[in-house]
């Protein structure tokens, strides 16, 4: 079949064929035109996307016996909102399915408040946040390991009980963890140990049988640089308070010679397992404390003891004491103001902090020879002699006046008000920087001052009450001479002439803001005006 010539259809077809060229010249720009966009106008479009944050669903009752049913439902559900199976694997971080329902994804505030209308939904919200809460306590609670009829004895010392331990990992070297005496773990334990660096599968024991890691994007994002993403703690917090549950009996302990003693655990033969959650300088996340707290059920803890707390509670634990296992929290350390206790669900065995009968006194000696006790860590090397003092008073009580004057001097601050409290810890490095040999300081409730970071200080900070402050300005403005002070070497006291047991001051207080109407006891654990660190 033959076809004429006719110039109009042939210019047609050259313009089809040009406008495709223009289309795919078009298209082969802004390809182009794309790849070369600077990194800014790439992340400015990353931008423009809806916001995704981490939020906790709640489901409450399993609906099957099967834990892998139980996240097949929960990618489902993501599934119907998200758009795809392959979106929902992407977005989720924890299924929480051994004890109760729930999950942990990544959402816009738009597909959070879609999932929350769903049916068989509790509760959606964000992720929070949480905080940590931080050798002679069991023996003045009445609980002497070296009784045989006491209570500890016929507790069996803890024996083949497994104590879980939500917290920010723990150091598997110390000797409060050792095997040694210890057979293999209950055959109740499914748990694991999980590596990562600077912890091998060797770092669990007999005694520490099971350790695990969560990590989720609020955490990584403002944890410290020096954290490391295992179950080795960089913290120091959750070696604690595993030591203090369960840890070994240990002789000769003390700190830079103080407290000197036998520590140990209140269950010295109790197994260990630690569950990180909680990292340096990103907190505990809601979202991996939960997955801890379902983990540890299936591996079959008898007891879980967390010293975390924050503002808001989480219904999951309910599931968890219902199942038989009792869940120990801190009260938290925001005392002594009322009302800011936390963890403080009917169902949740909730534990103060107080005082014993154990002190840490020095001696500080006026010119004039008048003498006040107080208490703080002045140690071999670092008491002073009588020396000068440095009087800095209100608002010039601050790290950045102190200057070279200081020299072989002890500064001594007097505040005419209580707010705002000064900023001590600045202040003693820089009077130990200037070459000072002390500081002291007037402070509302000493007992505040005296947690670890005092032995942390390269010169000897002691607090005051007001009291006391007072009587040395007014020996400071009434001398006509040089005004001069000493401060006594710490010595350590036991017995009665310690005013104890009395709910420390840094000890949260009630009643709940959660549960104002529950009348609930709170337990008391006691601890050195060091926080019991031995």
């Amino acid at each position: 079949r033959q076809f004429a010539y006719h110039p109009c259809v042939h210019n047609s077809k050259i313009s089809r064929d040009m406008w495709r060229l223009s289309r795919q010249s078009l298209f082969l720009t802004f390809l182009l035109h794309f790849l070369l966009q600077p990194p800014w106008s790439l992340h400015a479009l990353k931008q423009s996307e809806p916001l995704r944050k981490l939020y906790i669903v709640y489901l409450g009752e399993r609906k099957h016996d099967d834990a892998d049913l139980i996240t097949d439902s929960h990618h489902e559900m993501l599934a119907s909102v998200l758009g795809s199976k392959e979106e929902a694997l992407e977005s989720i971080v924890y299924s929480y399915r051994y004890r109760f329902s729930g999950f942990a994804a990544r959402l816009t505030k738009a597909q959070a408040s879609k999932i929350r209308g769903l049916p068989d939904v509790v509760s959606v919200r964000e992720n929070q946040i949480h905080r940590m809460h931080t050798s002679r306590s069991w023996d003045f609670l009445g609980m002497d390991y070296r009784q045989p009829n006491g209570l500890l004895a016929k507790a069996k010392y803890g024996d083949d009980i497994i104590i879980g331990v939500i917290d920010s990992g723990i150091t598997p070297e110390s000797p409060s963890f050792a095997d040694d005496g210890y057979g293999p773990p209950p055959s109740k334990w499914k748990g694991i140990c999980q590596v990562g660096p600077s912890f091998e599968a060797k770092s669990c024991n007999r005694k520490l049988i099971g350790a695990r890691w969560y990590i989720d994007d609020d955490t990584l994002s403002s944890m410290s640089k020096s954290e490391i993403l295992s179950p080795r703690d960089v913290e120091g917090h959750g070696t604690h308070t595993a030591s203090i549950a369960g840890g070994n009996i240990v002789q000769n302990a003390s700190i830079l010679g103080l407290a000197a003693g036998t520590v140990r655990g209140g269950a010295p033969h109790a197994r260990v397992a630690m569950y990180k959650a909680c990292w340096s300088g990103g907190g505990c996340s809601a979202a991996g404390q939960l997955k801890a707290m379902d983990d540890a059920v299936h591996d079959g803890v008898d007891i879980l003891s967390l010293s975390i707390g924050g503002p808001l509670e989480d219904s999951g634990t309910l599931h968890v004491v219902a199942k038989g296992i009792p869940l120990v929290y801190s009260a938290g350390n925001d005392g002594p103001i009322a009302q800011t206790v936390e963890n403080s669900s009917p169902w949740l065995l909730t534990v103060a902090a107080a005082t014993m009968d154990r002190s840490f006194p020095v001696v500080i000696t006026l010119g004039n020879n008048d003498k006040f006790v107080a208490q703080s860590f002045v140690l071999l090397g670092t008491a002073s002699q009588f020396s000068e003092i440095q009087l800095y008073e209100n608002d010039d009580c601050n790290a950045d006046n102190i200057d070279s004057t200081v020299k072989g001097k002890i500064v001594f601050c007097f505040l005419a008000k209580f707010d705002p409290e000064p900023d001590y810890y600045n202040i003693t490095k820089a009077t130990g920087g200037q070459g000072g040999t002390g500081v002291i300081l007037p402070q509302f409730y000493t007992d505040s001052l005296l947690g670890d970071v005092p032995l942390t200080l390269p010169i000897p900070l002691v607090p005051v009450d007001y009291e006391v402050a007072y009587r040395i300005y007014q020996y400071i403005k009434e001398n006509d001479g040089t005004p001069k002070v000493k401060i006594s070497l710490t010595r350590t006291t036991i017995g009665t002439e310690v005013s104890a047991p009395k709910v420390a001051v840094f000890s949260s207080r009630g009643p709940s803001p959660v549960y104002p109407g529950v009348l609930k006891g709170v337990h008391a654990i006691y601890f050195t005006v060091i926080y019991d660190m031995l």
